[in-house]
């Protein structure tokens, strides 16, 4: 059968913690429309209004994929995070011009990237570690790119006068947002998701919409 864009992530559906709405009968409600939208809202928030005190290059990953993770699992649907991802950029957008916060290049890049990528990373996902693997790769790849960003505005000399030289920050930011990127994904895989409690031969046969 074709995949439907929107149609229900049956990888997702089965291992989610929270199997409020993962219903096969049924097509795309309004109510997990709305929890799409309101996950890249909270995920823009996150990334503009939440300050862990950390300064470790590149952790800021969690306060993006972590509430689009949740999207997911509240909603498990194909292309969810495209849908996510337009909500984060529109909401910072809306910060910004109502001058509540103004994100950098590096947040923006998390924001418009983790969704679309969380949806190419788990897009043949079923079970198990291979969820697991799927969001980290997702966090990887979001944060190398913020990560390149981020190196481009410095380079060019972009950004706030105080932050710290390219060539002072590069050594250590470019292993600390691997790292952090990968435990984000994988930290938000095992909070919001688990591993199937048992396999089924249909599961393996079963095509994918």
């Amino acid at each position: 059968m074709r995949t439907m864009v929107l149609s229900l992530h049956p990888g997702l559906a089965q291992n989610t913690r929270l199997p409020v709405l993962a219903d096969r009968e049924r097509g795309l409600g309004l109510a997990e429309m709305l929890l799409l939208l309101a996950a890249g809202v909270g995920a823009a928030l996150a990334s503009a209004l939440l300050d862990f005190g950390l300064r470790i290059p590149g952790h800021a990953i969690i306060r993006a994929i972590f509430p689009m993770s949740l999207g997911l699992a509240l909603a498990p649907r194909r292309m969810g995070g495209m849908v996510m991802g337009a909500s984060a950029l529109g909401s910072a957008a809306a910060l910004g011009a109502g001058g509540f916060a103004s994100l950098g290049a590096g947040a923006m890049t998390s924001l418009a990237l983790t969704g679309p990528l969380l949806d190419l990373a788990l897009w043949r996902a079923r079970r198990g570690w291979r969820l697991y693997l799927g969001f980290a790769s997702a966090g990887l790849g979001s944060n190398l790119a913020a990560l390149a960003v981020r190196a481009g505005t410095k380079l060019a000399g972009i950004g706030h006068p105080a932050a710290r030289p390219l060539a002072e920050w590069w050594p250590q930011a470019i292993g600390t947002y691997a790292l952090c990127g990968l435990l984000a994904g994988l930290i938000s895989a095992v909070v919001w998701f688990r591993f199937a409690a048992s396999t089924r031969s249909s599961d393996d046969s079963e095509p994918l919409r």
